[in-house]
């Protein structure tokens, strides 16, 4: 016979544990990092210039490769 018991079910905790993980990311100030965004030398701003500077690198080697010439000469900071 099986006895029944008002003990939650192992699926019942790990779903409570997802909505305690799920209600702190929500509180969350940013979807990458816990941290609060701020003014100076922080580890969030050191993240955002990273991820501004690979996208000013795409953007010239894309120019240096649709143009056939070195972004440089493109820009007409020298010449050739």
């Amino acid at each position: 016979m099986t006895t029944e018991t008002n003990q939650p079910s192992k699926m019942e905790k790990q779903s409570e544990s997802d909505y305690e993980t799920t209600s702190s990311v929500e509180e969350s100030v940013s979807a990458t990092t816990n941290e609060i965004p701020e003014f100076g030398w922080s580890s969030y701003a050191e993240r955002i210039n990273g991820r501004f500077a690979m996208i000013g690198l795409m953007a010239v080697l894309l120019v240096e490769a649709l143009s056939k010439t070195s972004f440089l000469e493109w820009a007409g900071i020298i010449s050739k």
